[in-house]
C-alpha cells in the first residue's frame, strides 16, 4: 500500500480555495460520490478506502497529460483534494481552539466571509425597514403628490370650453341673450340647438327696426366676424380658451397644447433621468419642481397660442419627475415587505386627495390666471428639500461615496431607535467596494439587448403595447369627463376618487391573485364598461359606467407600473422600464385627440377607449406570471422566464408543486451567493430609475437567496 502523499502548504491553500468548485461541479468528477464520503470513495465504479489512493507514479505520464488537456479531473485527485480540505479544516479548528484558550476571538471562515455579500437591502433590517424615519418620509411624499396632480390636471381647467357659445353680434348687445340668438344665429343643421360657428349675414339693426325678432333660415350665413359669446353657467369663469376664442376652426388648439405638454414630459424624463443618475435624486427633484414653478407662473401671462404651448412644454418637463424622484427615493429606504404598501397607498391617499381638491380650487378661484399661480407656487417648496430629505444612499454607493451613505444610514439608525454593530457597517462598505470593482469589468448592457432573443423580444414588445394601451385609456378617461353630460367638477371629483378604492383593492389582492389575470381582467372590464357607456343615454347612466371604467383602468395602471420591473432582467431593467414609460408618454400624446372625437360624436371617445382596453387586456395574458417567482437577473434568465408556466394557470388556485417540479422550474434561476450579490448590487445602483426600484428584490427572492446560502454552507461543512 503506497504511503499517503504529504500535500505541500501552497497546494493545500490552492485546494482549499477550490473546494467550492468541486462541490458545485460534482458531475464533472468521475466516480466521486457524496455518500459515505468520510470513509470511502469511488474509483471507476469500485469503492475504495481513503488509505488506498493510487500514487501518481503508478499512472502513465502521457495518459495523465492527455486527461489533463481534456479537462478531466481524476478520482484520486478529487479524493486528495477532499483530504486536503479535511486537513485544512482540522488545522483551522486546532488554531481556533488554541486562540480560544489564549483568550482570543476565533477568526471567521475566510472563504465564507469572502462569499458573503451585504447589499443595501441586507442593511435595511438593521436600521429599520419601516421605522419612524421612513414614516416621516412617507408623510413627506404628500406635497410632491399634490405637485404632480396640479401639473397634470391644471391644464384641463384652464382650457375648458363652456358647453354653450355663439357668435358675438355687437349690433344686438342691447338685447337679451335669447333675443340675440333667435335673430342672429341659425339653427344647427340636423341637430338640436343652434350653430356655434356661423351667423346670419344681414343688417340686424334694420331687421330689428322692421320688427323681425327671429332669423329666417333662407338668409345667407357667414363665419363669426366679431368673436364669440359664452354661457358661463356650467363653467363659472373665463379660461384662456374662451378669452382667445379657441373654438370652431381653432377648437383643436387645447388638444394640440396638451400634446405639446406630453412632448415636454418625454424630454423631461430623459433629461432628469440623466440628472438623477449624474448628480443625485435631490438635485433632480429640486430642479424639476423649480422649472414647473417658473413655467406655471409664466403661463398666467401668455396672450398667444404659441406662447402658451412653450410654457406648457416647460411645465411638461416637470411632469412625473416632480413626484417620481421623491417616490423612488422613499421606496429605496423602505424594506421589501413594505414597498407594495408605500408604493400604492401613497398614490391612493395623497394623489387622490389632490385630484379631488383641484376642481374645487378652480371653481372657487374662478380665474384661470390665478389658478395657474395657485397651483404653481407650492412647487417652490421643493427648494427646501435638501435640508429635509436625505440623498439616496443607493446612489451615493453607486458613486463611490460610501462614507456619506453610511452617515445617512446611521441617521436612520438613530431616529428609528435601532442599534447596529460597527462591524455591520464595515462589512457593508467592504461589500460595496468589492462589488463596485467587479462591476467595472462587467459588460455594459443596452436596451437593444432586449430585442436580441426571441422570447425576451416578444415580452418587451408586449409590455410596450400593453403600457401604451393603459396610458392611452387612463389619460383618455381623465380628459373625457367633460363629455359625459354632467357637471364637470362633480364628475371629475367622483372619477378621481376611484383611485383610492382601486389602489386599496390592488394592495390587498395583487400578491394573492397575481399580475397576469388581474391585469387582463381590469383592462377588459374597463373596456366593457366604456363600450356599455355608449349604449345608454347620455347623462347619469353613461357617466356611471364611464366612472366604473375609470376605476378598472386605475387598477390596470398600477399593475402596469410594476409589471415591467418584475419581468425584465436586472441588467437592463432600468433602461427597459424607461423605454416603456417613454412609449407610454407617446401614447398619451394621442389621448387628447381621442377625446377630441367627441366633437364629431360624444360616443366615439368611449368606443375607441373601450376597444383599446379590451385589446390590451387580451395581450396581457401572453405575459409570464411573476407572483412568487424569483426575478430574472441575466438576459438568459429573461429569455427563460415563464417557460414552465401554462396559459390557464391561476396563482390563487394553484396547488403546491412537487419538489421535483419545483426544482425543475427554478433551475434556470439558481445562482451562487456571489452571483446573487453582484446582481443585487447592479439592481441597487442601476435599477432605480422611474418606478422600477420598488421591486428590485421581492421578499420571496430574498428567501430563495437565504435558502441558497444555507444549502451552500451545508455543502462546505
Amino acid at each position: 500500500m503506497p504511503p499517503q502523499e504529504k500535500i505541500p502548504p501552497r497546494e493545500e491553500n490552492r485546494l482549499s480555495q477550490e473546494q467550492d468548485i468541486c462541490h458545485s461541479h460534482t458531475g464533472s468528477i468521475q466516480g466521486y460520490s457524496k455518500t459515505d464520503e468520510d470513509t470511502t470513495s469511488w474509483v471507476n465504479g469500485v469503492p475504495t478506502s481513503l488509505d488506498r489512493i493510487p500514487d501518481s507514479t503508478d499512472r502513465d505520464p502521457m495518459e495523465t497529460r492527455t486527461e489533463a488537456s481534456a479537462g478531466e479531473v481524476s478520482a484520486w485527485a478529487a479524493v486528495k483534494m477532499k483530504m486536503a480540505r479535511q486537513s485544512s479544516i482540522n488545522d483551522i479548528a486546532l488554531k481556533q481552539k488554541t486562540n480560544t484558550q489564549a483568550g482570543e476571538k476565533p477568526p471567521s471562515n475566510p472563504v465564507q466571509d469572502d462569499k458573503t455579500i451585504m447589499d443595501f437591502d441586507d442593511m435595511l433590517p438593521h436600521i429599520g425597514e419601516f421605522g419612524l424615519y421612513q414614516k416621516i418620509l412617507f408623510a413627506l411624499l404628500a406635497p410632491f403628490a399634490f405637485f404632480v396632480a396640479f401639473v397634470y390636471f391644471t391644464q384641463i381647467f384652464i382650457t375648458v370650453i363652456p358647453e354653450e357659445y355663439w357668435c358675438d353680434v355687437p349690433d344686438l348687445r342691447n338685447l337679451t341673450t335669447e333675443q340675440r340668438i333667435s335673430l342672429a344665429i341659425p339653427p344647427n343643421e340636423g341637430k338640436t340647438g343652434y350653430d356655434k360657428c356661423r351667423m346670419y349675414a344681414v343688417n340686424f339693426t334694420e331687421m330689428w327696426d322692421k320688427g323681425i325678432t327671429k332669423g329666417n333660415p333662407s338668409w345667407p350665413t357667414t363665419d363669426c366676424r366679431h368673436g364669440w359669446e359664452f354661457n358661463y353657467t356650467d363653467i363659472p369663469y373665463s379660461t384662456i380658451a374662451s378669452e382667445l376664442d379657441w373654438v370652431c376652426d381653432k377648437a383643436a388648439y387645447p388638444t394640440i397644447a396638451q400634446a405639446v405638454f406630453f412632448c415636454g414630459a418625454i424630454l423631461g424624463g430623459l433629461i432628469f433621468g440623466w440628472v438623477a443618475d449624474r448628480y443625485g435624486r435631490i438635485p433632480a427633484l429640486v430642479w424639476t419642481n423649480l422649472i414647473g414653478f417658473i413655467a406655471g407662473i409664466a403661463t398666467s401671462f401668455v396672450t398667444t397660442f404659441w406662447a402658451f404651448c412653450v410654457c406648457r412644454f416647460l411645465v411638461g418637463l416637470a411632469f412625473d419627475n416632480c413626484f417620481t424622484m421623491m417616490y423612488i427615493l422613499v421606496l429605496e429606504y423602505v424594506g421589501p415587505k413594505w414597498r407594495t404598501f408605500v408604493a400604492n397607498m401613497s398614490i391612493a391617499i395623497y394623489f387622490t386627495m389632490a385630484s379631488c381638491m383641484l376642481p374645487w380650487m378652480a371653481y372657487y378661484i374662478a380665474n384661470w390666471k390665478m389658478l395657474c399661480i395657485a397651483t404653481s407656487v407650492p412647487l417652490l417648496l421643493a427648494a427646501i428639500t435638501p435640508w429635509i430629505v436625505p440623498e439616496s444612499a443607493r446612489w451615493l454607493v453607486s458613486q463611490g461615496k460610501l462614507n456619506k451613505a453610511v452617515c445617512i444610514l446611521k441617521k436612520f439608525e438613530k431616529i428609528n431607535g435601532m442599534k447596529v454593530e460597527p462591524h455591520i457597517y464595515t462589512k457593508f462598505s467592504d461589500s460595496c467596494e468589492k462589488l463596485q470593482k467587479e462591476e467595472e469589468a462587467v459588460r455594459v448592457y443596452s436596451v437593444l439587448d432586449l430585442f436580441k432573443s426571441p422570447r425576451l423580444r416578444s415580452t418587451t414588445l408586449l409590455l410596450i403595447a400593453i403600457w401604451m394601451a393603459i396610458s392611452l385609456c387612463f389619460d383618455g378617461h381623465v380628459r373625457n369627463v367633460g363629455s359625459l353630460g354632467l357637471d364637470l367638477f362633480v364628475t371629475f371629483t367622483v372619477a378621481s376618487a376611484t383611485e383610492l378604492p382601486a389602489d386599496t383593492v390592488l394592495t390587498m389582492v395583487l400578491d394573492k391573485w397575481g399580475r397576469r389575470w388581474l391585469a387582463c381582467g381590469s383592462m377588459v372590464m374597463g373596456g366593457v364598461f366604456s363600450l356599455l357607456a355608449t349604449a345608454v343615454p347620455t347623462g347619469g347612466p353613461s357617466a356611471v359606467l364611464a366612472i366604473m371604467g375609470r376605476f378598472s383602468v386605475n387598477i390596470s395602471y398600477n399593475i402596469g407600473l410594476q409589471y415591467a420591473a418584475e419581468v425584465l432582467p436586472t441588467v437592463v431593467r432600468a433602461q427597459g422600464v424607461a423605454l416603456i414609460h417613454i412609449m407610454g408618454y407617446v401614447a398619451s400624446i394621442l389621448a387628447p385627440f381621442v377625446v377630441y372625437l367627441a366633437n364629431i360624436s360624444p360616443a366615439l371617445p368611449l368606443l375607441v377607449l373601450g376597444t383599446i382596453g379590451i385589446t390590451g387586456g387580451i395581450l396581457a395574458l401572453f405575459l409570464p406570471e411573476t407572483l412568487d417567482k424569483e426575478l430574472p437577473q441575466t438576459l438568459q434568465d429573461g429569455e427563460n422566464f415563464g417557460k414552465g408556466q401554462r396559459f390557464l394557470d391561476f396563482p390563487c388556485c394553484s396547488k403546491t408543486l412537487d419538489k421535483e417540479d419545483s426544482a425543475e422550474m427554478s433551475s434556470n434561476f439558481q445562482r451562487s451567493n456571489v452571483q446573487m450579490g453582484r446582481a443585487s448590487f447592479r439592481a441597487s445602483v442601476r435599477g432605480e430609475m422611474y418606478r422600477s426600484s420598488m421591486l428590485q428584490r421581492s421578499v420571496r427572492s430574498r428567501r430563495s437567496m437565504k435558502q441558497s446560502d444555507e444549502m451552500q454552507a451545508a455543502n462546505v461543512v
